[in-house]
């Protein structure tokens, strides 16, 4: 049986004439306000010959455009007490001020300009690539970011999806100011950005700021994905320094736009979030194998990934992987009900706290948008949380163990560890 949902009464949309849209949140009780604008690319958008150029578009966009240079974009900001950022996802690329509410119509303008009109200068670029290259070095000496690298590709083998944000070392090296306004110019179209502001706002105020700083780029067409398939498998890399082994297990959840998705969400609660959960108490509390461990449910649009993290003695792998499958399939036989209320509240609170916080309810609503073409609401997300039974629970954890299974490490690793996760990984190849 379906459900129509009353959307939030302090959410508005509108769609201008060539398909952007402009989302506001009208916070009236604080002075403060977050604009932001999202465009619909990113890593996963992208050729392997273009992987990165999203993140480097990013970086380039705030390094002049053809009114003013980089200098006089940071001075205009910070003149009105703003910070500025921004981020690239797999999915999405989204430029952000934050500042005084009454500010909001110039923050809009200044990021239109951003997002419209950067220039990528010659020698800003040959500047910022070296940025790139010290930020690409980090991530490569990181373990955790290495792990999380082949356990995407582990994943989704050659698909976009599996593709580092950050690109490749030869393509930060090589990209031209042309390739950077050729990607742009086809991406950042009507069709694909949303203009989202939350806080004390005019909402026909934003829009008019909206329909002059972006009523004048191209419609385009959105840019859409194929949906992934979860491969499995398995990705190891040694990395000299490091005493811990950094290793994530994952297995295949579903989109966040699946009837039942909620059930996964709630199962990675229940099993490893806080000190008093299953996977917490035995691993760390009970027998010290790990030092960090988390689980979590990232669901996107496309397809969804359940993951458990955790950092140990390179000796602890197999007693760790062991009692991973113990925690599990006991999942698949009770769930305990202490522990279910205790995940149900545990949702709830995140979820009440990302409410409380605009720029993340913001990113949401975007993300919302994106992916259903409307903005869900607050009783929604709280009915299929309420909706979720034990049954269903079971039969997330029963249905993990009988699929596929994605396997990375990276750090220090020993050859019984090493042999350990193979075995793993080929369990259910």
């Amino acid at each position: 049986m379906s459900t129509t949902f009353t959307p939030d009464p302090d959410t508005r949309v509108h769609t201008l004439p060539n398909g952007v849209r402009v989302l506001t949140l009208q916070l009236p009780r604080i002075d403060s306000v977050c604009v932001s604008i999202f465009v619909r690319t990113g890593s996963r958008h992208e050729s392997p010959r273009l992987n990165g150029i999203s993140h480097m578009a990013e970086h380039m966009a705030f390094k002049g455009t053809r009114h003013r240079s980089c200098q006089q974009i940071n001075l205009d900001a910070e003149r009105l007490g703003a910070e500025v950022n921004a981020h690239t996802d797999k999915d999405h690329t989204a430029y952000h001020m934050q500042g005084l509410a009454e500010h909001a119509p110039l923050f809009v303008r200044m990021l239109g300009e951003i997002v419209r009109d950067s220039s990528f200068p010659a020698d800003e670029l040959e500047r910022e690539r070296q940025v790139i290259l010290q930020e690409f070095a980090e991530t490569e000496d990181d373990a955790f970011d290495t792990a999380f690298r082949l356990f995407d590709e582990a994943c989704y083998g050659a698909h976009p999806q599996a593709q580092p944000v950050i690109g490749r070392r030869r393509n930060i090296e090589r990209f031209t100011r042309e390739q950077l306004q050729d990607y742009v110019s086809r991406q950042y179209t009507g069709s694909n950005i949303v203009v989202a502001v939350a806080g004390k706002v005019d909402v026909r105020t934003i829009v008019r700021e909206a329909r002059q700083a972006l009523g004048g780029l191209p419609t385009g067409q959105p840019n859409e994905s194929v949906p992934p398939e979860f491969q499995g498998g398995i990705g190891l890399r040694r990395l000299a320094g490091h005493s811990q082994a950094h290793v994530v297990l994952g297995f295949p959840a579903p989109p966040v736009t699946a009837p039942r998705h909620a059930a996964h969400q709630m199962a990675a609660a229940l099993l490893g979030e806080g000190m008093s959960s299953p996977l917490m108490d035995s691993l760390r509390e009970r027998l010290g194998l790990v030092y960090y461990a988390a689980c979590s449910a990232d669901l996107g649009d496309l397809a969804g990934q359940f993951v458990i993290e955790a950092s140990m003695s390179p000796d602890n792998i197999q007693a760790f992987t062991d009692e991973v499958v113990r925690l599990m399939q006991a999942q698949t036989e009770r769930i305990d009900p202490l522990q279910m209320e205790r995940a149900r509240n545990q949702v709830a609170v995140r979820r009440l706290q990302t409410w409380e916080r605009p720029a993340r309810r913001l990113e949401e609503a975007v993300l919302d948008l994106y992916t259903f073409g409307r903005v869900r609401s607050r009783e929604e997300r709280r009915q299929a949380l309420a909706r979720v039974t034990p049954r269903q629970l079971r039969a997330v954890f029963a249905q993990m163990l009988a699929g596929p299974v994605a396997v990375a490490a990276a750090g220090r690793l020993g050859r019984a560890g090493v042999e350990r996760l193979k075995a793993v990984a080929a369990v259910r190849a």
